[in-house]
């Protein structure tokens, strides 16, 4: 794509806002820190928001009046105009045709990029950080009916999407499993497993003063499930442990899981932090981390607790048991039964020798698999590597699609330019 010696820029692509809290956030951040930390330009972030701000704001901002109204129309409202105006903004950064690896973070991401880009030179790459599907996702929010027709545009929409990437990142041998099964054409796209990662955390003199037992972190949602987290601990305050939990994160369920909380008469053990700035010093003032996600592609928050050396509670599902094995770094416990689960993790938290080496094989394991130095380079490696066959002939039309089946109907030879 360039002359010998001379670096490919990466640019990524995302719908989301540059700065955040998700996975998909501290996954593009950790990687400019990396690249920053060997005196290299990181990659330039570009997003929805970049430029007309006194409009894309406003536009945005009407689906906060549909959603109450119809959820499913208040999504394809977000989906259609953050994918338009990243188009928009991608166009005018790629405007000049120069040689480029555009990193896209989700599908929607990826058809912007494959809509903007102005020569074969600008290779699209995408990395699948999704949970089966972004319809599955969204589902799983609540946000749509799993067999409802906005769900059934969305995975379609991927089928059409994914097959013409250049290049695909997985960030598990899971999603890259189920995502060949639905969408048998992605098998042609040059692809790689590479794991998310995150940067060993700085040691400190002396590890923080112990606040609780089991800290469960992230967005406090029906797909999380946190409430199973709370009938867990309750069996094992029941079985006669004083157990503390703390909550990490805000959302949607905080009043629910407050209420369940004191219906279970657990609530003097549960903690509700809501949003925290300093998570990795949360954790590390914690004895193990619990994780009860009903599905996970990776489960991020699971490598940032090794990291600090805490051992792992997590339900078997998804790419999990590619993170830790079982009985070594952490326990899985089943989804369906909470004594059974509260009586794996109550093994180890009434035994801290038991635990401790738990917590020693899992920060080995981090640094072994999950830590930014290797990973990045593999992962910047796959990104910027040459090309082992010729690039898909590129096709600029006039505006980029719009959001319903029709207008993404696009083939390898064809592109619509119809708009929404």
């Amino acid at each position: 794509m360039r002359g010998a010696g001379m670096p490919i820029p990466i640019i990524i692509a995302t719908v989301l806002r540059q700065t955040g809290e998700t996975g998909v956030h501290t996954h593009y951040r950790t990687l400019s820190k990396w690249f920053e930390s060997g005196g290299r330009t990181p990659p330039m972030v570009v997003t929805p928001y970049d430029r007309n701000k006194w409009l894309v704001y406003p536009v945005f901002a009407v689906r906060r009046l549909i959603a109450p109204l119809n959820a499913s129309l208040g999504l394809w409202w977000y989906r259609h105009w953050h994918q338009r105006c990243l188009y928009l903004n991608l166009k005018a950064t790629l405007a000049d045709g120069r040689a480029c690896v555009v990193y896209a973070q989700c599908p929607m991401s990826a058809e912007a990029a494959l809509t903007a880009r102005a020569s074969p030179a600008q290779r699209v790459v995408m990395i699948a950080h999704f949970n089966l599907s972004e319809a599955d996702e969204w589902a799983g929010k609540g946000v749509i009916a799993p067999d409802g027709k906005l769900f059934d545009q969305i995975r379609a929409y991927e089928a059409r999407v994914i097959p013409r990437l250049d290049r695909l990142v997985f960030v598990s041998a899971f999603m890259r499993r189920k995502l060949y099964e639905r969408i048998r054409e992605a098998q042609a796209v040059d692809a790689r497993v590479i794991p998310n990662f995150i940067s060993a955390p700085v040691p400190t003199a002396d590890r923080p003063a112990l606040m609780g037992d089991l800290i469960c972190v992230g967005t406090l949602e029906r797909r999380k499930n946190q409430r199973y987290a709370l009938e867990i601990a309750a069996a094992v305050c029941q079985a006669g442990y004083p157990l503390r939990l703390t909550f990490v994160g805000g959302g949607p369920d905080r009043p629910a899981l407050e209420k369940a909380a004191r219906t279970l008469g657990i609530e003097a053990h549960v903690l509700f932090t809501g949003h925290v700035d300093d998570v990795a010093g949360l954790m590390a003032s914690h004895r193990a981390c619990l994780h009860v996600s009903r599905m996970e592609s990776f489960g991020i928050v699971l490598i940032e607790a090794m990291a600090l050396g805490l051992p792992v509670f997590a339900s078997r599902v998804g790419g999990v048991p590619e993170v830790f094995d079982d009985g070594a770094e952490g326990r899985f416990i089943p989804l369906d039964n909470a004594s059974t689960a509260a009586q794996l993790i109550l093994d180890w938290l009434t035994r801290p020798d038991a635990l401790q080496r738990a917590g020693v094989r899992a920060r080995a394991r981090f640094v072994a698999r999950f830590e930014t130095g290797k990973v990045a380079h593999d992962l910047v490696g796959f990104l910027t590597a040459p090309a082992t066959q010729s690039t898909r002939a590129v096709h600029s039309p006039s505006s980029a699609p719009g959001m319903n089946g029709e207008a993404h109907r696009i083939s390898h030879a064809r592109r619509s330019d119809a708009v929404e």
